[in-house]
C-alpha cells in the first residue's frame, strides 16, 4: 500500500456544511455579529480561529473568540447523533482501500467532532489514519494538514490524491504537491474549485466512485 487517498470530511464525505453555517451564524448573532450566511458558507473548511479572521477581520477584538467557538461547538453538537453521510461515501473509501490505497482523513474538524463524523460515514474499516486541525500549527489553506497526512501514510506527494469540497482544500493540496479532486456537494461552484487548483471535479462521492477508473486516482500506478 504505497498510495494514499486523502479525504476532507465535512462537505466531502458528510453533508454537514450547512449545519456548520447555521451554527456559526447563530453563534455570531448571539455575540452581536451580523454575518450573511453566504459569507459563512464560503469560510467553511477553515479552522475556527481562521474562519473568524476571515469573517470578522484580523484586527478585531479577539476577547470573545473563545466564547464564539464554544457557542458554535455547542450548537453543532445538537446534530451529532444524526449527521448525514453523502451517498456512496463509505463505498468509495472501501473501494479505494480494497484497491491498495491508504485512506487518510484530512479535516479541519476538532478531535471532538471527528468521532461523530466517522460514525456518520461508517467506513472505519477502510480508514488508515486521520489528520485533524489539532495536529498542526496551521490549518487549511496552508499545506500543513496534507503534509501531516502524507507523513502518516508514509507516502510521497506524487503517490497521493486529495479529495475535498472547498477552495481551502484545493489550495492546501496544491501547496503540498498532491493531485486534487473537487466535489460539488459542499456547495462551492466548479469554477471556484478549478481556479483553486482542482485537477478534476465530480458531483459527489457517488459520482467519483462511478468515474474512479478515469479519475486522477487512475493516474497513480500501483507500483
Amino acid at each position: 500500500m504505497n498510495r494514499a487517498a486523502l479525504f476532507d470530511v465535512d462537505g466531502t464525505l458528510a453533508d454537514t456544511n450547512h449545519l456548520h453555517v447555521t451554527s456559526w451564524w447563530e453563534a455570531l448573532r448571539q455575540s452581536g455579529h451580523h454575518v450573511p450566511m453566504h459569507a459563512i458558507h464560503r469560510a467553511i473548511g477553515l479552522p475556527g480561529p481562521d474562519l473568524l479572521d476571515h469573517l470578522l477581520g484580523k484586527d478585531r477584538d479577539r476577547s470573545d473568540d473563545e466564547q464564539l467557538s464554544a457557542a458554535h461547538d455547542t450548537l453543532y453538537a445538537t446534530y451529532s447523533d444524526r449527521l448525514p453521510a453523502f451517498r456512496s461515501a463509505a463505498d468509495l473509501l472501501r473501494a479505494l482501500s480494497s484497491a491498495g490505497w491508504k485512506v487518510v482523513l484530512v479535516t479541519s474538524a476538532k478531535d471532538s467532532e471527528l468521532a461523530a463524523l466517522r460514525r456518520a460515514v461508517g467506513a472505519d474499516d477502510a480508514i488508515t489514519a486521520t489528520a485533524t486541525a489539532d495536529d498542526v500549527e496551521k490549518g487549511k489553506p496552508a499545506p500543513d494538514p496534507v503534509r501531516r497526512a502524507l507523513d502518516l501514510a508514509e507516502v510521497a506527494p506524487e503517490r497521493a490524491v486529495f479529495v475535498g469540497d472547498s477552495v481551502w482544500d484545493m489550495r492546501a493540496a496544491v501547496g503540498a504537491g498532491v493531485a486534487v479532486i473537487g466535489l460539488l456537494c459542499g456547495g462551492i461552484p466548479r469554477e471556484d474549485l478549478e481556479e483553486a487548483g482542482a485537477d478534476a471535479v465530480y458531483p459527489d462521492p457517488a459520482g467519483l466512485l462511478t468515474g474512479l477508473d478515469d479519475s486522477p486516482f487512475s493516474r497513480v500506478p500501483s507500483a
